[in-house]
């Protein structure tokens, strides 16, 4: 397998969309024992939201993993045009509510890339995270500990420690689940604002309305990909229900 990084986009070209931002060729990725991804090829574009969506089982989160750097995929290609590595936010559920963290500590994770867990954050280390919580409007939050914030503040704070890492891909697994219609409404708000600004987001989601807010979608199923394009066209009824009916 091969991994390729391209020359970073200079920050004048910001406000010019990219055609692609990761291409995929033929990836297969798994576990051992449990292959998932198929020879999934696929282009995810720059400074837009794309939506991987499909059923438990689909491979959305492997392949936000092989995105990410965290899954070794088996076999295929991989190409990042960007500079940064990207920024993981992992499920909500995978963050015990008993870790004894506040609110800054978990935003103060995402800057241990460039300092590790151990060294002392710099001054601008800080200001990257009081950035991030105030972009998520829970500054007034950082002292409290994260099992004693709601829901949607807890993936918040999740959000803030992707944006304190100061990449330019954005990757959130299920990052509105569980959530009330207010905190999915808001969460939803700061994704568009972060597209606006230069960020681009893939979110792999079970909720189809945020789906169909997004620029692009991909189509999961058995870890192939079945559609790829604006959701109006992939999101189809008969497309999701051919998707969602038993193997």
């Amino acid at each position: 397998m091969k991994t390729m990084f391209t020359k970073p986009v200079p920050s004048s070209a910001r406000g010019r969309r990219q055609a692609v931002r990761v291409r995929l060729d033929g990836l297969c990725a798994g576990y051992p024992g449990r292959p998932v991804l198929d020879q999934l090829t696929a282009d995810i574009t720059g400074l837009a939201t794309t939506a991987l969506v499909g059923p438990n089982g689909s491979g959305k989160s492997t392949l936000l993993g092989v995105v990410a750097g965290v899954i070794r995929p088996t076999s295929g290609q991989l190409r990042h045009h960007g500079g940064r590595p990207p920024a993981f936010v992992p499920q909500r559920g995978a963050v015990g509510d008993t870790l004894p963290l506040s609110v800054r500590q978990t935003v103060e994770m995402g800057r241990w890339g460039e300092r590790g867990p151990w060294r002392r954050l710099t001054r601008q280390d800080r200001a990257a995270v009081d950035a991030a919580l105030d972009r998520l409007g829970i500054g007034d939050l950082a002292p409290r500990q994260l099992g004693e914030v709601s829901g949607g503040q807890r993936q918040r704070a999740l959000i803030a420690q992707g944006l304190a890492q100061e990449s330019d891909l954005l990757l959130l697994d299920e990052p509105t689940t569980g959530l009330d219609p207010e905190a999915r409404e808001r969460i939803a708000g700061v994704l568009t604002d972060l597209v606006r600004d230069g960020v681009t987001v893939v979110q792999a989601t079970h909720d189809l309305r945020a789906a169909r807010a997004a620029d692009t979608c991909l189509l999961l199923r058995g870890g192939r990909l079945v559609g790829q394009g604006p959701p109006q066209d992939v999101l189809t009824t008969e497309a999701l229900a051919e998707v969602w009916q038993p193997a």
